[in-house]
């Protein structure tokens, strides 16, 4: 659930507000909502240090692949060694460039073959003139002149690459190519030394790896320092007084109600404004919170006053991963991924993140039994295997269970808004949105599978746009209600019956997984050679483990955070508590 906060403004003399910040941070409790933008030169210097970790931090990380075996050091200045490694990013990156266009020009001048510009420069001082024309080779022969000679290089897509010697200078109406200013063999010379260098910046880049835990530890040290700072010179200015503006839940008030008293500051305790930003706190079962760390990889939060649709968010989005990966042998791959390799590379913190990657997994390989898919399909029919559940892999029946499933993730939505509406007459709207979203699923059925349109379809549609029409605001005079809720129906209504079919992207994207996986295997199976097999099979399967979850993120992520939340009436507009704590 979303915890209840309280809005509190603790007061002080400004003389004490460093103290009043430093013990408020031990608390550890209050969201703060600066009064005044956090500004001056405490701030600026901590903010240019914690850049510079941060920098040094990410080059260790893009650079240093196996970093985690060399022994940590500590530095005398964590600062000389950040900022060395940041001065040989930069070395690298213009070395990186320089190499760059070495191998562009070499590529360019390559076909010209090499020569000494020296002794060009030297003719020309005896009135002997050597330049680079791109000439069409048809017009060669009507080009040459007396005291002039045309030496062709090389042809390129009808264009002859030409050195054109004369004795006077002379006008071309052709493309003259401008001579490099080093010849070639200087170029390859200069890009093998500039190797030689970056492989001795990458080494010491490397040696200086063994500082990255002293950094990280010094950059959360500062980040801690630079939000203290952010509170104090963000309080509110009275005269002598100082005061700071935040936000408590509920049963963390008394708390600071006796810091308030233990410490002689004024405190006033009320309810959060419709405008105020509150934060959101979720508080929700251990089950419920594994799916919090797709909200964090997303950057969502519920606002303060949305639903907390963990528990939906997390059946729903585990069916939609079984489904749009739709096969067992992937969903064993992703699990047996998770237990050796992620679930060491996360480590304890991230418990919840591998217990949702073993859900998420378990799900893939229960739809894959239930429809008989492992790496494909086929192969295990041609051997007799059936189905747990045939019908899966029909695909009428598999396209109306998702248009079933779409009608019951969205009736959730407006059941729910029913419930806290109540006892406002405005829960019967959302009762009308249920009706015409069941009215949309047979809709659906009726227009796309060819089902009939039941005998009830009609009077549960216009029941449903009638509570619409009239409850939707009714509060209001009759008029301004009925005229209210005949716009929300007109921008509304098609909307419920697209929302619905938009689940049948669940059954066409794992149609589409198996469809691969039973290519592969149709490849692999008639190439005839061992090696090709392995490769074929290697390549196409490992094809469809990197797009599923790609697939997963768009679709199954979409119908949550679109479909059903726009039904819900959750934006995800929220800020994520975050008190000044230790």
């Amino acid at each position: 659930m979303i915890v209840a906060m309280k809005k509190v403004c603790c007061i002080c003399q400004s003389k004490d507000a460093f103290d009043t910040v430093f013990r408020l941070r031990k608390l550890g409790m209050v969201h703060v909502e600066h009064k005044q933008p956090p500004q001056g030169r405490d701030i600026a210097a901590l903010q240019e240090d914690v850049n510079l970790a941060v920098a040094a931090l990410d080059i260790l990380n893009r650079n240093c692949p196996g970093r985690e075996i060399l022994v940590q050091k500590e530095s005398a200045d964590w600062k000389v060694a950040a900022l060395h490694i940041v001065d040989l990013e930069k070395r690298l990156e213009h070395l990186r460039n320089y190499s760059e266009q070495l191998k562009n020009k070499i590529a360019e001048w390559g076909p010209w073959g090499d020569f000494d510009l020296g002794l060009i420069e030297e003719l020309s001082s005896h009135q002997v003139f050597i330049r680079f024309y791109q000439i069409p080779a048809n017009e060669i022969a009507a080009f040459a002149q007396d005291g002039i000679i045309v030496r062709k290089i090389f042809t390129s897509g009808g264009i002859a690459n030409c050195l054109v010697i004369s004795r006077q200078k002379i006008n071309i109406l052709y493309k003259e190519v401008s001579a490099p200013k080093i010849s070639l063999s200087t170029m390859r010379a200069k890009l093998t030394e500039d190797q030689k260098v970056e492989d001795v910046l990458k080494k010491d880049l490397f040696r200086h790896a063994d500082h990255f835990s002293q950094i990280s530890r010094q950059r959360e040290i500062l980040e801690k320092e630079l939000r203290f700072y952010q509170v104090l010179k963000g309080m509110g200015q009275d005269q002598s007084l100082a005061y700071l503006v935040g936000y408590v839940p509920v049963d963390a008030v008394a708390r600071l109600e006796a810091a308030s008293k233990e410490n002689s500051w004024g405190l006033l305790v009320s309810l959060p404004g419709e405008e105020d930003p509150v934060p959101t706190l979720l508080r929700q079962p251990a089950w419920v919170s594994v799916i919090r760390p797709l909200w964090e990889f997303l950057g969502i939060t519920p606002g303060y006053r949305e639903l907390d649709v963990g528990i939906t968010f997390l059946i729903f989005f585990s069916i939609f991963f079984g489904i749009l990966i739709g096969d067992a042998g992937y969903g064993l791959a992703y699990l047996l991924l998770t237990q050796f390799v992620l679930r060491k590379k996360l480590g304890a913190k991230h418990a919840k993140t591998t217990l949702l990657l073993y859900v998420l997994s378990s799900s893939a390989i229960l739809w894959g039994v239930l429809s008989g898919t492992f790496f494909g399909q086929q192969w295990l029919a041609a051997k007799g295997i059936r189905a747990f559940v045939p019908l899966l892999n029909d695909a009428k029946f598999a396209q109306a269970l998702c248009f079933f499933l779409g009608a019951m993730h969205l009736s959730i939505a407006h059941g729910w808004r029913t419930i806290l509406k109540l006892p406002s007459l405005s829960a019967l709207a959302d009762v009308g949105w249920l009706l015409i979203v069941w009215a949309a699923f047979f809709l659906a059925r009726t227009l796309i599978l060819g089902d009939l349109f039941p005998v009830f379809g009609r009077p549960l549609l216009f029941s449903g746009i009638a509570l619409v029409v009239l409850f939707t605001n009714p509060q209001r005079n009759m008029f301004k209600a009925i005229a209210e809720g005949l716009g929300t129906i007109a921008l509304s209504l098609v909307n419920s019956f697209t929302d619905v079919v938009s689940y049948i992207r669940l059954f066409a994207v794992g149609m589409a997984g198996v469809a691969i996986g039973d290519a592969t295997n149709g490849m692999a199976s008639s190439s005839g050679n061992a090696v090709a097999v392995v490769v074929i099979l290697a390549i196409g399967h490992a094809l469809n483990l990197v797009l599923g979850p790609m697939s997963v993120l768009v679709h199954g992520v979409r119908l949550n955070v679109l479909e059903f939340s726009g039904h819900a009436g959750v934006a995800w507009g929220g800020e994520a508590y975050d008190p000044l704590r230790e």
